[in-house]
């Protein structure tokens, strides 16, 4: 029997403090297939960020000393957000890597860029202590696993990772 290849790896990431775990979780078994990496971010509405609904983005305001009122403008998340994904390459110590950030539904959008870019796997997180509940109850995490035909690797995340 032969095995498949994984020579792509998407390894899809929000702002939240838990991405670094994800991202480097995946970057090392990546670095074990010799694959390539590509970081992605994906922004829903960028209005929204901007409005009195928002609740600060931990990674993002936290990573990168921003006040969430400097996030006036869709440019400015983007800026941000591209800042973020560079960061996170740097801290990843590979300039191979690529770094994409994307607009749209978060699940759709990652599921069309892993089929794009002819991902094999795509790597994700989950948030909840309770990972299984989350992923019953629907997360992004469940929409992606419910639509691809593309291998995931799920990183489970707690609330103090």
């Amino acid at each position: 029997m032969k095995t498949k290849e994984f020579k792509k790896v998407l390894i899809a990431l929000d702002y939240d403090k838990s991405s670094r775990k994800v991202a480097a979780a995946g970057y090392a078994m990546a670095k074990t297939m010799n694959a390539e990496v590509t970081l992605l971010h994906v922004i829903s509405d960028p209005v929204y960020y901007s409005s009195a609904e928002y609740s600060p983005i931990v990674g993002l305001t936290g990573s990168l000393g921003v006040d969430p009122s400097q996030m006036d403008t869709a440019e400015r998340l983007k800026e941000l957000t591209q800042n973020f994904l560079a960061e996170e390459k740097t801290r990843l110590g590979d300039e191979n890597i690529q770094i994409l950030l994307k607009e749209g539904d978060y699940a759709d959008t990652i599921l069309k860029t892993a089929t794009k870019l002819h991902a094999n796997i795509i790597v994700i997180g989950s948030h909840s202590s309770r990972w299984l509940e989350d992923v019953v109850m629907g997360s992004v995490t469940n929409k992606v696993l419910r639509h691809t035909t593309i291998p995931l690797f799920i990183v489970p995340m707690k609330k103090q990772d």
